[in-house]
C-alpha cells in the first residue's frame, strides 16, 4: 500500500488533487493533505488533515502531488508536478523557454504533463538536466469534467434564461471586473440573463464586495474557495478576461466571450467596449462554427485525453517511476540558496495561516 500527500497552497488546489485522491482511494491506498498559506475549510471531514511538518515526516509518504511551482524539498517520498493550469500564457501563445510553465528549479522528481507539445519541450529538459522524469498523463483536475455527459450546448427548459458563467483574474493590467461590473448588475436586473460569478482569491477584496452585493434571484456569486469545476457545466456561455479558467470551459464545447483579453485568438469572441458585451454573448450563444471549430482545436492542442482517465495515468506514472527510474536518475543541484528561501517561505505561510485561524 502507498502513502500520498497533497500539498495545498492556493485555494484552486483543491479542485484539482481531488480526482486523484478518488483514485487513491479506488486503487487501496492512502492519503493526506498539508495546507501552508491558504485557507483549510474546503477539507471535507473524510480527509486526513496533516497540521505541522512533524507529522508529514512522520507519515513518510511515498510521493508528494504538486499544482503549483514550490514544495518543501525535505518532505519524504518524490514530488511530482502536476501543474495549477495548463501551457498557456498572457500572451496568449503556447508557454516559451522563459516561462515560469517551464522553468526547472529542482524541486520535482517526476513532471505529468498535459498535451503532446509541452510533454516534449519537458522531455528535452530532462535530457538536459538528467534529475526528473517526464509522463505523458493529462491533467487530474479535467478527470470530472471529461467523465460527464454535459459536452455540447446546455439543454434550457422552455421560458428558461440562458446563464452566463462570470470569471476574472486579479492583476489590475488584465482584470475586467472593475469595468464589467455595473454592466453585469445591469444585465442580471434586465432580466434577460442569469449570472453565475467568482473571482480570482487574490482579487482586491473592494470589488469582490461589490460583486458580492450584485448577488440576487438572477446572479449567484460563488466564493473563490469553492470547487467551480461542478458549477461550470451549469453555464451556456462564459464571460471571463485573461483568466485560465476559460480554458477548462472549453471543455465543454461551449463558447467563451473575453474583454480586453490577452491571450486573443480565433477560439474566442473579444470585444474591447463595455457597451458591446451583451450583443457578444447574444452572439456566442448561437454557437458560430468557426468559433467552436477553433475552441475544438485549440483543446486539443492543450490536453491530449478525453477519457477522464488522467488521475489513473498519473499514478501508474508515479508506480514506474518509483520501481524503474527513481534509480537511474542524477542527484538533484545543491540549491543551497533556494533551499533556505523554500524553509523561510514555508515559515511565513504556516504563520499566516495560524494568525487567520
Amino acid at each position: 500500500m502507498r502513502r500520498f500527500l497533497f500539498f495545498v497552497n492556493q485555494p484552486y488546489s483543491y479542485s484539482i488533487l481531488r480526482p486523484l485522491q478518488d483514485e487513491i482511494r479506488r486503487r487501496g491506498h492512502e492519503s493526506a493533505w498539508f495546507v501552508a498559506g491558504c485557507t483549510t475549510d474546503p477539507l471535507r471531514p473524510d480527509e486526513r488533515h496533516l497540521k505541522t511538518v512533524q507529522e508529514v515526516m512522520e507519515y513518510k509518504a511515498d510521493a508528494t502531488f504538486v499544482p503549483g511551482d514550490w514544495v518543501p524539498y525535505f518532505f519524504p517520498g518524490i514530488k511530482v508536478e502536476v501543474f495549477h493550469g495548463m501551457a498557456r500564457n498572457k500572451r496568449g501563445h503556447s508557454s516559451e523557454d522563459e516561462s515560469d510553465h517551464y522553468r526547472i528549479r529542482g524541486w520535482f522528481d517526476l513532471y505529468c504533463t498535459h498535451a503532446e507539445k509541452d510533454t516534449a519541450k519537458f522531455r528535452e529538459l530532462a535530457d538536459k538536466y538528467r534529475h526528473f522524469a517526464v509522463a505523458h498523463t493529462g491533467w487530474p483536475k479535467l478527470d470530472p469534467l471529461l467523465s460527464a455527459a454535459v459536452q455540447g450546448p446546455r439543454v434550457r427548459q422552455s421560458g428558461e434564461l440562458p446563464v452566463v458563467f462570470y470569471a476574472s483574474t486579479f492583476s489590475r493590467s488584465v482584470t475586467s471586473a472593475p469595468d464589467l461590473v455595473e454592466k453585469i448588475g445591469e444585465l442580471s436586473r434586465s432580466g434577460r440573463w442569469n449570472f453565475i460569478v467568482t473571482l480570482h482569491p487574490k482579487m482586491d477584496p473592494e470589488v469582490v464586495e461589490r460583486y458580492r452585493q450584485l448577488a440576487g434571484e438572477n446572479l449567484r456569486f460563488v466564493e473563490s474557495d469553492e470547487d467551480l469545476l461542478p458549477i461550470l457545466p451549469e453555464a451556456d456561455v462564459m464571460l471571463c478576461d485573461t483568466s485560465s479558467i476559460m480554458f477548462e470551459f472549453m471543455f465543454l464545447d461551449r463558447p467563451v466571450v473575453t474583454f480586453r483579453t490577452k491571450m486573443p485568438g480565433p477560439y474566442l469572441i473579444d470585444v474591447d467596449r463595455v457597451d458591446d458585451v451583451e450583443a457578444a454573448l447574444e452572439k456566442a450563444l448561437t454557437y458560430p462554427e468557426d468559433l467552436m471549430a477553433s475552441t475544438r482545436s485549440l483543446c486539443e492542442e492543450l490536453h491530449s485525453y478525453r477519457d477522464g482517465r488522467s488521475s489513473s495515468r498519473v499514478l501508474d506514472a508515479v508506480e514506474d517511476f518509483l520501481v524503474h527510474q527513481q534509480s537511474g536518475l542524477e542527484r538533484k543541484p545543491m540549491n543551497l540558496v533556494r533551499k533556505l528561501k523554500v524553509r523561510r517561505r514555508l515559515r511565513k505561510e504556516l504563520k499566516k495561516m495560524r494568525r487567520s485561524e
